[in-house]
Parts: C-alpha cells; structure tokens; sequence
C-alpha cells in the first residue's frame, strides 16, 4: 500500500508539475507575441521570425515578464529587442558580446541602441568566462548559436576558458534560473576545435561542461531539428546556411 500510494503522489504531482509548465508557456507566449508584433520593433527584424522561430524558442525557456536577462553574445540585437519588451519595465536585459568580435555586431547594435530605444537594456563587453553580474541575481541566461565560440580565436584572442565559461554561467544565476542554449550541432565524434573551424559543436560536448557546472537539463527540444543537415560543412556554406540542425536545451541552477 505505502508502494501505491507513494506512485500516486508520484502521479499527481507530475501531472500538477506538467499543468504548470503548459500554463506558464502559454503566458510566455502571450507576452512574446506581444513584443513581435510591438509596433516600435524594428521591422526588419520581422523577416528573420519564421527561420529564428523566437515565439517558440523563449515560449519553451519559459521568459516572464521583470525577469533579468544576461544575453551572452547578444551581436547585433535581434533577440535583444525582442526579450526586453517582453520582460517589460520591471525586466533588465544585459547584453554581452566579448570585445575581440564585437565589431562584427556594433553597427547593427548601436543602430538599435539609439536614442534610448530600449530603456531597459544595459551592454557588457567582457569575454565569456568574465561575466559582468553578481552571484545569483540573473534569472535566466541565453546564449544562442554562440557556444561554440568559445573555440573560436579571431585575431589570435581567446574569447573565455570553455569550463571556467560554464561556471560563471552558473555562478550568476539565482537559484532556480535557467540557461538557454542553442547551438549548430555537429557529428558525435567530432572534436570542440570545429567551433573555430566549421561553427559548429557537438551537443554532447556542451552537456559535459553544463553538468560540469552543476545545472541540471530541464527539457530539450527539436524546434531547429533538421535531418538533412551533414553536421560537416561550415554553417556558412550556402547548402545549409540558415537551415543547420540545432540542438535546443534548457538548464535550470
């Protein structure tokens, strides 16, 4: 009996657990669809909505409104805009992107930076293992298509330690944050040097360092799954660019 009654409990509480979890994506998608369809957005952006999938992607890491957002590499904003109307003005969004490529993103971002067009935005130039928050004040963390960076070396700079990257990602979230990833997958067997390479990294290998840290995986999704993607030419490469499998994976602190 004790057996059958700790399976029901058991039951019942994931059921709660899961009524719980749908009715907080459908908030998340309401305000997400608010901040798409937010008349000031820059409307170029809205071209890119269909491939980036941002509805279904922040619907799934579960963002609420006056939430603090620490956006690693944010580049040159598209996500940005979108997290800080939806986290409202009780909401922060840090963004990050290390000093060594940041070039590559400044004029896209400070076109949309200007003139105090999102109040509740604050920019970090820092690599990624020197992240500019203090311990447990981020709710959640995102850092999509950029792990693999962390094996990227322009002009010879290092952008940020991979394990050491990993725990200041865990250090700066409160507990019970969560951190968002998204990234180029690669073959099984592949080794981190084609993050420099073929920009790309192998889910697994990012699972190592995210338990290494200590977070624990939420859930995953194969929202920008695709099965006809080698995993082995550089995603820039006009056969797959723009179409590349990706993994999608959710950690909570």
């Amino acid at each position: 009996m004790k057996i059958l009654k700790r399976l029901f409990l058991t039951g019942a509480g994931l059921s709660f657990l899961l009524a719980g979890a749908v009715a907080q994506a459908a908030s998340s998608a309401e305000i997400v669809h608010n901040a798409l369809n937010d008349s000031a957005r820059m409307s170029e952006d809205a071209a890119d909505d269909a491939r980036r999938m941002p509805l279904e992607v922040l619907a799934f890491a579960g963002i609420e409104e006056g939430m603090t957002i620490l956006e690693m590499e944010a580049g040159g904003g598209y996500y940005t805009e979108i997290m800080s109307r939806a986290v409202g003005s009780n909401g922060r969004v840090i963004r990050q992107n290390p000093p060594a490529i940041n070039s590559f993103f400044s004029e896209e971002a400070d076109a949309r930076l200007a003139n105090n067009r999102l109040t509740n935005v604050d920019s970090s130039l820092v690599n990624f293992d020197d992240l500019e928050a203090e311990d447990n004040s981020i709710d959640m963390v995102t850092w999509i298509l950029g792990p693999h960076e962390l094996w990227f070396s322009p002009g010879g700079e290092n952008l940020g330690d991979p394990e050491d990257t990993f725990i200041e990602i865990a250090r700066v979230l409160k507990p019970g944050g969560v951190f968002l990833t998204i990234d180029h997958n690669a073959a099984s067997d592949s080794d981190t040097d084609i993050g420099g390479s073929l920009h790309r990294i192998y889910e697994g290998h990012i699972v190592d360092l995210a338990e290494g840290a200590g977070l624990t995986l939420l859930r995953s999704s194969n929202l920008h799954s695709n099965e006809n993607d080698p995993l082995d030419i550089g995603v820039f490469d006009p056969a797959i660019q723009g179409r590349t499998d990706k993994f999608v994976l959710l950690y909570q602190k």
